[in-house]
């Protein structure tokens, strides 16, 4: 179905209709010319109109509240990590959303502010969006005249006399667009950049935090590199209690030869450990853009807990993920498509001049005689092309419906990475609790059974089954708590990081040089 009409400014993405210049303006032409000057103003009156559906958001099924959100009252915790979020404002279009700043670790902030300065992949979707951006204004360039100057100068011989003769002509040429197809190409172009702008804040987010996972990795891993030197100096003093009860003659030497078999076993797996913190450093130097060597970060533990993330409602997720308005963009870049495909069942109009002074000179000047000038108008139709446009026209709905398509998918995928968050962060809360009870039991038990083993009420078997079973709840408790931050991280990505849809650049946003990111100056491409 094909709708005509001028488009509303409201549309999102929209443009203002540039006011094209009246074609012979670039020179004067006689008086003569004002009846072709007056087509030509009848024929930009005419310009106002578009063809093809007017571009409007696709519905999606949005829940009331998330299913794993659950209503209750705001924490202090909750409120304190709120104060750190900075979603953009309508007149900031520069996204700036310091999610990571609620962990409270000066080393990640450190860490993921160098994202902006030298990662690759960052700089990469920069250029994709410069390049997008560079289109729109080639798209937009159609809406005007060509101009084209083309001065010649002959000397000749002919006859025994010489002349020269001098031509200073120019052309213009005007495709008017009456129906609107350019237009809906610029719409097209420009939801098009949209969306690559989009795509920097998705990737940003993504390196974002996979940084602060590695970073959280390397605490673990520094972490369970004291926790296990711990246990190596706990088993050598069990060691050292076996070669007592052993020299006393109440233990068998099986019991030294297990001490020292679990305190090799232990310094085993802490050596270990440092294989795996070197791979996470190494892994963080370059998601920074830093050659690993020069990346050298002190040992600190993990912390005890993850701070709460605030959530907020459903509605406002479809505003703050990155990913679902670069898929709203495309939709609207794929109807737009539409229009143009109609636009070309229309005839096309194009304007033409050309004026000037040609002739030979005299005394070095040419004669006002010799001004010659010309308007025209041309329009064409195509009436047969073997199908070819309602070929394009199906090509472009079908293009339409494929995206609204994803467009649904991505929102429905939010919401489910979102519950997963909920979920994780909820139920690893409850499993850390009952962990770390079980640690202490853990302890109590090796505690009361290394005491039996003194006394010689107990075999040194039951000591080792008991001290190795301390170990796994604390090694297990320890890597709970590092999934309940990488969860953490994992429910901020999902809920946008602080980004906002209003962060994406306007039509003049696009016009200018700001990116929708701040690039360190030492980096900025200039244009």
């Amino acid at each position: 179905m094909v709708e005509t009409g001028a488009m509303s400014p409201a549309r999102r993405g929209g443009q203002p209709r540039p006011a094209a210049p009246a074609p012979g303006a670039w020179m004067r032409p006689a008086p003569s010319a004002g009846r072709a000057i007056a087509a030509v103003l009848v024929s930009v009156a005419l310009a106002g109109c578009v063809v093809g559906p007017d571009y409007s958001r696709p519905s999606v099924e949005t829940p009331l509240a998330f299913k794993e959100g659950g209503a209750r009252e705001d924490s202090v915790a909750q409120v304190a990590a709120r104060k750190n979020w900075r979603p953009a404002a309508p007149s900031d279009w520069a996204e700036r959303g310091d999610w990571w700043r609620v962990f409270n670790d000066p080393a990640l902030d450190r860490l993921i502010r160098l994202v902006d300065v030298d990662n690759q992949s960052l700089r990469q979707s920069v250029a994709a969006y410069r390049q997008a951006r560079a289109i729109v204004e080639q798209a937009r360039a159609a809406l005007y005249p060509t101009v084209v100057g083309a001065p010649t100068i002959t000397r000749s011989r002919s006859v025994g006399a010489e002349r020269t003769t001098v031509s200073l002509l120019g052309q213009a040429s005007w495709e008017l667009d009456l129906f609107g197809g350019v237009r809906r190409n610029v719409e097209s172009q420009t939801a098009l950049a949209q969306s690559d702008a989009a795509q920097i804040a998705l990737t940003r987010l993504a390196i974002q935090a996979e940084v602060a996972t590695n970073y959280f990795s390397l605490r673990y891993a520094d972490s369970l590199q004291r926790l296990l030197n711990e246990n190596v100096e706990n088993f050598k003093r069990t060691l050292q209690i076996t070669e007592n009860q052993y020299n006393a003659g109440v233990a068998a030497r099986s019991d030294v030869i297990t001490a020292q078999t679990q305190v090799q076993t232990t310094q085993a797996s802490a050596i270990a450990v440092g294989l795996q913190r070197a791979t996470f450093e190494h892994a963080i130097a370059t998601l920074v853009g830093r050659p690993p060597s020069e990346l050298a970060l002190p040992v600190s533990l993990l912390a005890v807990r993850p701070p709460a993330v605030p959530v907020g409602i459903p509605s406002t997720l479809l505003e703050r993920r990155p990913d679902v308005a670069q898929a709203e963009r495309l939709v609207q870049s794929q109807s737009e498509q539409i229009g143009v495909a109609v636009a070309a069942f229309y005839p096309t109009v194009t304007l033409s001049a050309s004026g000037g002074i040609s002739g030979a000179t005299r005394n070095g000047l040419l004669s006002a005689a010799n001004q010659v000038w010309s308007v025209s108008a041309a329009g064409t139709e195509v009436l047969f092309d073997g199908g070819a446009r309602s070929a394009a026209l199906q090509a472009a709905r079908a293009g339409y419906d494929a995206a609204v398509a994803n467009y649904r998918q991505t929102v429905l995928a939010a919401f489910a990475e979102v519950e997963n968050g909920l979920a994780g962060v909820r139920i690893l809360a409850r499993q850390q609790v009952a962990q770390d009870e079980a640690v202490t039991s853990a302890r109590r038990a090796v505690e009361i059974t290394l005491n039996e083993y003194r006394a010689g009420t107990q075999n040194f078997t039951t000591v080792v089954t008991a001290q190795n079973l301390a170990l796994t709840n604390e090694v297990a408790a320890l890597q709970i708590r590092l999934n309940r931050f990488t969860t953490a991280v994992t429910l901020i990505r999902a809920l946008g990081g602080g980004w906002d849809a209003r962060s994406l650049p306007s039509d003049a946003e696009l016009k200018g040089a700001r990116l929708p990111i701040d690039l360190s100056p030492a980096v900025r491409v200039e244009e």
